[in-house]
């Protein structure tokens, strides 16, 4: 039972920001500010590991937490912190403040870097990719070399169902880098204008 560790480790925490716990990897994942930089699992305290900080970590004999998913093992970022760290609330919280710095660091290069698949585009999912496979765009540049009204038009011609045309906004914003719903009015009738010539 994770609870009372869980519970300790946000009133612990709690002079870095703003805390929460969210269900994840089969344990509790540990927010501060929103940014993830700890785990609670198996009643233990792991934290997050970067660069700055992964070979202290596996000097000092510190393992990662390992999950399974769909039967595979999976090994986290996660490092499990040594039970009397908690006996010595300055070194832990050093430690904390170093996983917090690399974990909001992680956060803003995922922002920042342009998605590499295009189910990691905005509105899209594995499903959307592997149809836009089918129809012969296999990059997120060749989507946007295509545009949205020729990537719908490839896949028109590749799929014998009747595609909505949600999937056409969706598409527009994915190349944009937005939610469909915010594709204007405007837009979406030149869109529909383009489609029908």
């Amino acid at each position: 039972m994770d609870k009372p560790t869980l519970k300790n480790t946000l009133k612990f925490f709690e002079c870095l920001g703003k805390m929460k716990s969210r269900s994840m990897f089969g344990g509790f994942g540990v927010f501060c500010d929103e940014t993830m930089f700890a785990l609670v699992v198996n009643d233990q305290l792991h934290l997050r590991a970067g660069t700055a900080n992964e070979t202290e970590f596996k000097a000092l004999s510190m393992e990662p937490y390992v999950y399974k998913k769909r039967g595979f093992p999976v090994v986290t970022k996660y490092y499990a912190v040594p039970q009397e760290w908690w006996d010595q609330s300055d070194l832990l919280m050093d430690h904390a403040v170093k996983a917090l710095a690399i974990a909001r660091e992680d956060q803003q290069e995922k922002k920042t870097a342009a998605p590499s698949r295009i189910k990691d585009l905005p509105n899209l999912r594995l499903a959307t990719e592997r149809m836009l496979k089918k129809a012969g765009i296999e990059s997120v540049e060749e989507l946007q070399r295509a545009g949205a009204v020729g990537a719908y038009q490839a896949l028109q011609k590749s799929h014998n169902d009747t595609l909505s045309l949600e999937l056409l906004w969706a598409l527009e914003g994915a190349i944009e880098g937005k939610h469909w719903s915010v594709i204007t009015p405007q837009r979406r009738n030149e869109l529909l204008e383009t489609l029908r010539q």
